[in-house]
């Protein structure tokens, strides 16, 4: 039991991954902490976090913030605003890298169209896209090319014959066959 709780606090994990148009507001979000235990307290840190950071230029890196004894790693594209929140012992590098993915593959999955109004038509893939990126804070994927494969895979139409498949999901489908070969 001892080495459970070793690796577990060794292993990183993200408090919440946070997306957010140009007021604010929320566009998809997903808390793996007890730390916001209401939803009152959720709106509360995202409103205090967006106004915060949002007098910053995060256009083209990616920029850190203490917040609240937690690292706020965060970035805008177009009118919308990604953030990915670890513990004060978070390793800023692994955040970075969880936020690049999120942000990049939400820019594939909406085909470089990225702004609120696209992101609202196709919130089930961002949802899907958070739940491919961490699972339970446990951060599970962080290349782009991957998160957006599995995505269309599971967005596809289960009864769906191949050749009723658009050429995107086709590729996606191949592209993530051809990932778990190389896997095995």
């Amino acid at each position: 039991m001892a080495n459970l709780s070793i690796h577990q606090e060794s292993c990183p994990s993200i408090k919440n991954l946070l997306l957010l148009d140009s007021e604010g507001k929320r566009v998809a979000v997903k808390y793996y902490s007890d730390d916001w235990p209401t939803n009152s307290a959720k709106l509360a840190f995202e409103k205090s976090i967006f106004t915060k950071t949002q007098k910053t230029n995060a256009r083209n890196e990616a920029e850190i913030a203490m917040f609240e004894s937690s690292i706020v790693v965060y970035k805008f594209v177009q009118d919308l605003h990604f953030f990915v929140t670890g513990g004060d012992d978070e390793n800023e590098l692994i955040l970075a890298a969880v936020l690049q993915a999120f942000s990049d593959a939400v820019t594939l999955l909406l085909r470089n169209n990225v702004d609120k109004r696209e992101a609202l038509e196709n919130l089930d893939l961002i949802l899907l896209c958070l739940d491919e990126i961490v699972d339970g804070g446990m951060i599970l994927e962080t290349d782009p090319l991957v998160i957006e494969g599995k995505v269309a895979i599971h967005s596809l139409d289960a009864v769906a014959p191949l050749s009723e498949q658009t050429i995107t999901q086709a590729l996606a489908t191949a592209r993530v066959q051809f990932a778990r070969s190389l896997l095995s």
